[in-house]
Formats: C-alpha cells, structure tokens, sequence
C-alpha cells in the first residue's frame, strides 16, 4: 500500500467515467449504488470531512473483496461506478479509469473489519466536529437521552496516531468486539452494520447523540442521568431481536431524496 501521504491529482481525472452497471453482477451494482448514496448521504447531512474518512462495503458474493471511495473524489462526486474494490490485503482488484489509489488509513481500519466481523457488511468512519469533540472527553458518549442509550454499549480505542501500520489491526478488531459504534478516542466516531442503510442510521444517530451531549454539557446546567435499568432496558428496545433492522424504512426514503436532488450517484 503506498503511503497516503504522496497522492497528487490525476491528470486524466474525468467526473464522466463510463457507467460499469453491465459489467459486474446485479448484486454488486445494488451494493455498488447504495454505497454511493451513503457518501452522498453523510455529506448531505454535515459529516464529510473533505476527501478525508472512508465508508466501505464488502462486495456481495466476494467475501474477501470490499469497496472503497478512490483517495481524492469528494463524497459529493461518489458514484457507483467510481468505487475502487480491493482486496484484504490492499491489492486493487478493479478501479475506474483514473489514478486515484486507496487512502491507507481506510484500507488499515476497514481491512480489519471485513476480515474479522463476517457479520459487517458496510463500514463508516467519520472525522465529524461532534463526533471529535466526544472522543476528546473522557467521560466519552454518555446515555443522556433515548438516542444516546441505543449506543449505551459503545466500544472504545485509544488513540495511536494515524492508522497507518497494520499492527494495530489487531486492537482496533479486539476494541471493537461485538459492538456497532466504536469512538476512536482523540480521533472520531465509527460504525458498523450488517448492511449499508443499517449502518448509515447508526452513524446519523451516533452524530446526533454526540451533538446534543456538548449542547446540554454546554448549557452549564445539571445533567440528568436516568437509572442503569431504564438505560439498559432502552438499549434491548434498539436492538435487532426486539425491533426491525435499522435502515429497513428509511433508506428508501432516503433514497428518494437524494433522486429528487441528484440522481447522478446511480451512474
């Protein structure tokens, strides 16, 4: 993997990249189009961060393949045909007709995840204002309201420096455990689901509940903590066993807004 350090824009960069829709399978378009909408979901609703951060989705059919945004796009410039599919081992196995390469840092985390939770199907990692702030706390994301306590079990990692070396794959996977939201202390938020609408309502909502614990620790008034058992009995209601998926009725909503909008993410 070459160091993400030393990306220059392409020459040949062209926004107008032939659609590759007849030249992967069904299955890979659908995963192909969806992650797409995920970055131009999460720009849309303020937690881009330039080129910079990384959603990845494994490739359906392909356990050891998952996609990537090229290091360079903007979420806002995520198509389905621009993807990068790579490998575990960082090999590029299809990219569209630029010199893009993968940010190493995405490719360290994400790697790591899709070869130890076979559950994950879609990976989101996010530099947010919030999202940083939280992870700078100590006390890290408290349970102060219904949102919150959906992550009442939130994983933690402490911060290394930039994720560029793969020994610490090995922490990140073992912080991570079972968990959807891990913070990255000193560095952001990041989220796993079994799908890719399932993983982008866990990141919208983590954000949210990040943003709404500085407004009330802002206000300088007390902080209401509710019993463990209420906390826990709200974080059961969230859960997959007791309710539906996340992402079952809103990402198709979702995805109506962003065809009103721009349907170009579907090219």
């Amino acid at each position: 993997m070459p160091d993400d350090l030393s990306a220059v824009r392409p020459k040949n960069y062209d926004p107008n990249i032939p659609c590759i829709k007849d030249q992967v399978s069904p299955q890979e378009w659908a995963a192909r189009v969806d992650l797409a909408a995920c970055y131009r979901l999460i720009d849309l609703y303020g937690m881009s961060d330039l080129i910079a951060n990384h959603v990845s989705a494994r490739v359906p059919g392909e356990p050891g393949h998952f996609l990537i945004n090229p290091y360079g796009l903007l979420y806002d410039e995520m198509t389905a045909s621009s993807m990068l599919k790579i490998d575990l081992d960082g090999a590029v196995i299809a990219q569209p007709p630029f010199d893009y390469g993968v940010n190493r840092a995405g490719f360290v985390i994400h790697s790591a995840i899709h070869r130890a939770r076979h559950d994950v199907d879609c990976v989101i990692h996010t530099h947010t204002a919030a999202g940083m702030a939280v992870s700078s706390l100590d006390c890290g994301l408290l349970p102060l309201n219904q949102t919150a306590m959906r992550f009442a079990h939130v994983a933690y990692h402490d911060y290394e420096g930039v994720v560029l070396d793969l020994s610490e794959q090995e922490r990140l996977v073992a912080d991570l455990g079972d968990h959807d939201l891990m913070i990255l202390r000193n560095h952001g938020l990041l989220v796993v689901g079994a799908t890719i609408p399932q993983a982008f309502n866990h990141i919208h909502r983590a954000e949210l509940a990040c943003k709404t614990q500085l407004m009330a620790m802002a206000s300088g008034a007390g902080l209401i903590s509710p019993a463990e058992s209420v906390i826990e009995a709200t974080f059961q209601a969230y859960q997959p066993h007791t309710r539906r998926p996340f992402g079952v009725l809103d990402w198709p909503a979702l995805l109506r807004k962003l065809d009103r909008m721009d349907p170009s993410y579907r090219t």
